[in-house]
């Protein structure tokens, strides 16, 4: 077997396996898998292209954009990973090189991206698939690519980009591209994507919100504030999409995902064969505790009043710390006092001390309990990537920046704010009056909104605080959290440093 016939089956032939179907619709990710393909007869007709595209779509699946994403927040000062499940414990205090970094954060982008360029390469072919049809499966696989390429841009900086695939070994061992290439590269995928995918709710596959709003992402990473305001302002406008009134965290349940109007874009499983499984999230970070809250991070929470617990208004009783807080504290975190009861009136009880003084409860559905290892065989909530109060956070941000405070961003911030069973008071218009103090406001905001999502890591660093961020909190050992990444960039894992001659580590390391 030659080098693009071990890429092809190396990165994609595991997905390929993963459903079909005899129609266009949006049905044909919601298959369960079929257990071989003949690789023979492949590229033929419309169900052949559908099950790559789902082999690419599965690539969302791995861990770090899949049951893993919340530990995301393990290297941030939201949380601490427990476990060390994606091996942030000793990054987190700044022991952090070319051996301990997670090759997880660079291996599967990858993946993700071979998968979409072998799809690339040959839906071409495919005389089956009517045009318009084929240029939405070609949006589709171009965002998933500009994904996984933004993600490996933000750990990494200058990266190798493979516009197509290597077609031997030595091709593939090429030099890092420029980060302002890498991210010229994405936006010509996103551009793309914009332009072809579905102006439609989310139902399962990419849409034109969704490509919108990474590219949104990708401009408030560049500071491109006046294009992240417009791209924002286009989902808001488009009115395809609200706030979930249903409750907070049951945007995180699979029972109430479907059809949300909330959500943009997730990694979607599907039970009983695609499912998480039990190493899922509800094993790791419900049974093991694997997530752990920071109190820097539940400190952080205001209390109904709207106000900060350090404001002598606030009501914050230090005898009772955790009520009449933020409603999204308790969705989010067990708290001291609260629990999970199991079926038989039990006390749910993790497999290991809780060390932090709090768990992760967003996400975990108590509907599944006694969660445990040898007993879950199904957890299948989709994990959430996008959602529609990101993008009102995205546009209140940007906005601010380019203007200062308007009557838009209060009214894209009060939006979230007053969902219902949240119902915070508005934003304090008279405190937070100036561009500086609205900025900390939404910065504010966006950690609470989106606490154990995976974002928090990537804002620190595009803001330039993760320093004096991780500096303010302790882990549970008592050492001073370290903000230890050189000029920015994580170091490339050593072992793609000596699988690719050309590759040249990040200047520091």
């Amino acid at each position: 077997m030659n080098f693009k016939h071990k890429y092809i089956f190396s990165a994609l032939l595991a997905s390929l396996v993963l459903g079909s179907t005899s129609s266009c619709d949006d049905s044909y990710l919601d298959k369960n898998p079929l257990h071989a393909i003949s690789g023979a007869t492949f590229w033929k007709t419309q169900t052949d292209v559908e099950m790559a595209l789902v082999g690419v779509y599965r690539r969302l699946q791995s861990q770090v954009f899949g049951h893993r994403r919340s530990m995301l927040d393990g290297y941030s000062d939201n949380s601490f990973d427990r476990h060390n499940q994606l091996g942030f414990q000793n990054p987190s205090i700044g022991i952090i090189n070319p051996s301990n970094v997670p090759t997880a954060l660079y291996n599967q982008p990858y993946e993700g991206i071979a998968s979409a360029n072998y799809f690339l390469e040959n839906v071409g072919s495919v005389e089956a698939v009517p045009q318009a049809t084929k240029d939405v499966y070609i949006a589709e696989a171009r965002f998933l690519r500009a994904m996984f390429y933004f993600e490996l841009v933000q750990y990494f900086g200058d990266v190798v980009l493979y516009k197509t695939a290597p077609k031997t070994a030595e091709d593939a061992k090429i030099a890092k591209s420029p980060k302002a290439e890498v991210l010229t590269f994405i936006v010509e995928d996103l551009d793309n994507a914009i332009s072809k995918l579905p102006a439609k709710a989310y139902a399962g596959h990419a849409v034109k919100a969704s490509a919108q709003m990474l590219k949104a992402r990708v401009r408030l990473y560049q500071q491109n504030w006046a294009d992240a305001a417009a791209l924002t302002s286009e989902i808001i406008a488009s009115n395809v999409f609200s706030i979930y009134q249903g409750g907070y965290a049951n945007l995180f349940l699979q029972t109430t995902q479907q059809g949300n109007p909330e959500i943009i874009f997730s990694t979607k499983y599907l039970a009983p064969n695609n499912a998480q499984g039990n190493e899922g999230m509800l094993v790791e970070i419900g049974w093991y505790g694997g997530n752990q809250p920071y109190k820097n991070l539940v400190d952080e929470y205001e209390t109904i009043t709207g106000k900060m617990i350090t404001d002598p208004a606030s009501g914050y009783d230090a005898a009772n710390p955790y009520e009449k807080r933020d409603p999204r504290l308790k969705m989010t975190v067990l708290v001291p006092g609260d629990k999970f009861v199991n079926p038989d009136g039990s006390t749910f009880v993790t497999t290991d001390p809780v060390l932090t003084g709090f768990t992760q409860k967003k996400y975990m559905d108590a509907s599944k309990l006694p969660w445990d290892r040898s007993k879950i065989t199904v957890t299948d909530m989709n994990i959430v990537h996008m959602r529609y109060a990101e993008v009102l956070l995205a546009y209140a941000e940007a906005k601010n920046e380019v203007s200062g405070p308007d009557a838009t961003i209060y009214d894209a911030l009060n939006k979230i704010r007053s969902r219902t069973g949240v119902g915070l008071p508005p934003v304090d218009q008279t405190m937070y009056n100036s561009k500086e103090t609205l900025r900390e406001f939404i910065r504010h905001e966006r950690r609470i909104e989106l606490a154990m999502e995976g974002h928090r890591y990537f804002d620190l660093k595009r803001w330039g605080i993760a320093a004096a961020k991780f500096a303010a909190v302790k882990n549970p050992a008592g050492v001073s959290l370290i903000f230890g990444e050189k000029n920015n960039v994580l170091p490339f894992p050593q072992s793609e440093v000596d699988r690719n001659t050309n590759l040249v580590q990040n200047q520091g390391y």
